[in-house]
């Protein structure tokens, strides 16, 4: 289904196996517990609380939706229960995060906490030697295999620069263990990692040695493992491209998300919508075009897979697809990018199919190729490139024709020098989706995160996702926010308008110099504009740096993981940062003592997902920005401020630079979305005696 378990060498048993889950989940997270009284930890009861319900629903088999506030320790709640009940049951925990550093979190220190608790006591000894698994895409992993035969059939595939590639590669396969891709520095040129890396059909136990093969090696950890951890992007992008719930041998259907009779856990679950809407529609792009006619033959090297296979004729045929696929991105550029760098597309026939007649005489040639050649590898990679051909003319077919009617169609200029030109489309309701590929399944899925809740209510957000039979509980952070937290409101920042924008800017220049400076530990700065981080970034950052003060900035030359890392080892540091870092950041401590909001998070308005979804609002009766944008809003405000207290004995402050909080009626809504309910007024002229760091 996802490639992992295409064999179906392990069948699964479903019938009912006795557990006790439930009562060892009372006992371990009981104040007299393991956690407690062999690993010295906290006794919370919010925790506890969380345990006993994540113990019923997979017990059960019913979804739950659980909001726990910072500090709850979420993680261990649902992974005692979940490995247990794995374990008891034969079954896999699939544990899916949005972010890299909850990922890490996980298998690095919550998995090694569970270990310790399961053998601090002889009744749980057993549940000890669970094996856990971290599931990356094929295309991350190298196959010696395809490896191999790259380099045998390099005179056939390779120029010379590719071959001095392909060369380093071949000289770190020679020592790395885990064969994945991140690990070579610099990173391999696509091009070159296409013809090597797991992702094709010739990359299976039929052809490669799962003892030598990494990707072999892994789907045997992962087929092994109690508990499986994945990102959401990876996790939506599998179920979308299986398109059906998992089978059995004999095709019947089964219980399970991606694996058969698995359940699952989303963490970080208030991303889902966002990311499940991104994974459940058509994406592809000049580049993959492009890639993927070159791999057959490339004109400039005059090298491909089809120099071996298909000579004179099948080249020519490629190179009048790459001459189509050339005017019809330069047209769709010219007529619908020009000036504007994304474009809803609202009718049919926004340019002629110049692709088809290329793309499905290059399907034909290759079957009729791959029919000349006997069962085997080279027969095998024929046909998976002859599927790739067929995908991307469905997709440019589905694309200019609109062709599913509850998508939103879209272009965009992507890439680094906006030179790509991407075709996309998205659910305009992903509930749907979500209920079939995830609530449907009969099996349980845990959706956690410290921000379910809109306006009080879980139940918007459960509706969104297609959960809306599920069971719903929130907790309150254990944290003492009262003592710990301080939270100032600058009321004299201009409203956002055009008229007001400079006058604006110059203001937020300023507030965020006389915060940053007044702080000794680190300031984390929150911007909804990546222009407006840019601007005061060229003021304000060359202040900083006469005065010794570390400065980082998203999107520079460090990637999120590493700012992140940088401001926890510096300790001082001043973070701008937007979009994603509103989320996930996990900085205890002094290097992190304020958050700064620079401006509410409000989705704008004008991408064709927020667009079509609130005419789709309003076709229903609705109302698109209270029923979509302010709910959105409020759980982005609600993780920018969540950023701050990270442990008991964090504290800081909270400066909300954006004074509709006070001005307009919705405000109200972000003040309540605050864990305390005091808060400063500050103007430039009291703010010297207003504004009062921790000592």
């Amino acid at each position: 289904m996802i490639g992992l378990n295409e064999d179906n060498e392990l069948p699964v048993e479903t019938g009912p196996k006795p557990t006790r889950v439930r009562e060892l989940a009372q006992e371990i997270f009981a104040p007299t517990g393991q956690l407690c009284s062999a690993l010295q930890l906290e006794h919370r009861p919010e925790q506890a609380q969380m345990a006993r319900a994540v113990a019923g629903a997979m017990l059960d088999d019913v979804p739950l939706l659980f909001e726990a506030g910072t500090g709850v320790g979420k993680s261990l709640a649902y992974l005692i229960p979940g490995l247990i009940h794995a374990t008891d049951q034969g079954r896999q925990l699939i544990v899916s995060t949005h972010t890299i550093s909850l990922q890490e979190q996980i298998e690095q220190q919550d998995l090694p906490i569970c270990r310790r608790v399961f053998k601090a006591s002889p009744a749980l000894a057993r549940y000890a030697d669970f094996r856990s698994a971290v599931l990356v895409g094929k295309s991350n992993y190298l196959c010696p295999t395809r490896l191999g035969h790259a380099l045998a059939d390099r005179s056939t595939l390779f120029a010379d620069a590719d071959y001095a590639e392909l060369q380093r590669i071949a000289e770190w396969a020679k020592t790395t263990t885990t064969g994945l891709r991140h690990e070579l520095k610099p990173p391999p040129r696509a091009e070159v990692w296409d013809a090597v890396n797991a992702d094709a059909a010739s990359c299976s136990r039929k052809h490669c040695d799962s003892e030598k093969c990494h990707y072999q090696r892994a789907r045997v950890r992962i087929r092994t493992a109690q508990v499986v951890i994945v990102n959401h992007a990876l996790l939506f992008a599998l179920i979308n491209s299986a398109g059906t719930p998992p089978k059995m041998p004999g095709n019947a259907t089964v219980r399970g998300v991606i694996f058969p009779d698995d359940f699952l856990v989303l963490d970080e679950a208030h991303t889902v919508p966002e990311v499940a809407t991104n994974n459940f529609g058509l994406s592809l792009s000049s580049y993959s075009v492009d890639r993927a006619l070159k791999y057959l033959y490339n004109p400039r090297t005059k090298r491909g897979l089809l120099r071996k296979h298909g000579g004179p004729a099948a080249q020519q045929l490629v190179l009048d697809a790459l001459d189509a696929a050339q005017l019809f991105f330069d047209f769709i550029t010219t007529k619908l990018l020009t000036p504007r760098a994304i474009v809803r597309l609202r009718e049919t026939g926004a340019a002629e199919p110049m692709l088809d007649g290329p793309l499905g005489a290059l399907h034909r040639l290759m079957g009729k190729l791959a029919d000349k050649l006997e069962e085997g590898r080279e027969h095998d990679e024929l046909l998976e490139q002859q599927q790739r051909i067929k995908g991307l003319q469905a997709g440019l077919t589905e694309w200019l024709t609109l062709g599913n009617p509850g998508h939103v169609y879209w272009a965009e200029r992507s890439g680094r020098k906006q030179t790509i030109v991407a075709l996309r489309s998205a659910p305009i309701d992903v509930a749907p989706e979500l209920r079939r590929h995830l609530f449907g399944c009969g099996t349980s899925v845990l959706c956690t995160s410290a921000t379910l809740a809109m306006g009080g209510s879980i139940t918007p957000l459960a509706q969104r996702m297609g959960a809306d039979h599920a069971e719903k509980v929130a907790v309150k952070s254990p944290f003492d926010f009262e003592r710990n937290m301080r939270v100032f409101v600058a009321t004299d920042i201009p409203l956002p308008s055009p008229k007001e924008a400079k006058l604006a800017l110059d203001t937020l220049t300023d507030y965020i110099r006389f915060c940053v400076n007044r702080v000794t530990g680190g300031s984390l700065v929150l911007f909804t504009s990546y222009a407006d981080m840019r601007t005061i970034a060229l003021t304000l950052e060359p202040e900083w740096r006469t005065a010794g003060r570390p400065f980082l900035m998203q999107g520079a030359d460090l990637s999120r993981t590493e700012l992140t890392h940088q401001m926890r080892s510096l300790g001082n540091a001043v973070l701008f940062g937007t979009d994603s870092f509103w989320t996930g950041v996990d900085v205890p401590g002094a290097a992190l003592s304020q958050v700064i909001i620079t401006r509410l998070p409000f989705d704008p308005p004008t991408h064709p997902i927020t667009e079509a979804k609130c005419e789709h609002i309003r076709d229903e009766g609705g109302n698109p920005f209270n029923d979509l944008t302010l709910p959105d809003a409020l759980i982005k405000f609600r993780q920018g401020i969540g950023r701050l207290i990270r442990n008991q004995r964090d504290r800081g402050l909270i400066t909300i630079l954006d004074s509709r909080v006070l001005a307009k009626a919705y405000g109200r809504e972000f003040l309540g979305a605050l864990p305390l309910a005091d808060y400063a007024r500050m103007t430039k002229e009291n703010r010297d005696n207003i504004f009062r760091p921790f000592p």
